[in-house]
């Protein structure tokens, strides 16, 4: 039996963000608990003081401290 392929069921949308404040990116899977790397250009993201990760079923979310420019 071959596997389902995880899909996006909402993708990422554009966010403003405030420099120095923390802002929330979400997308929803067609899957719960499916493995999600969050990147930026081609460098995956690790989880830090900067990038906290959730995931709760569906929905994974990526929260950025401190937002500078250079997150866009």
């Amino acid at each position: 039996v071959p596997a389902v392929p995880v899909l996006f069921k909402q993708a990422l949308e554009n966010t403003e963000m405030e420099e120095g404040k923390s802002v929330s990116l979400r997308c929803e899977l067609t899957k719960a608990d499916a493995t999600v790397v969050w990147k930026k250009g081609g460098a995956a993201l690790q989880a830090s003081a900067k990038y906290e990760m959730k995931q709760k079923g569906t929905v994974a979310e990526l929260v950025i401290h401190n937002a500078e420019p250079e997150d866009a």
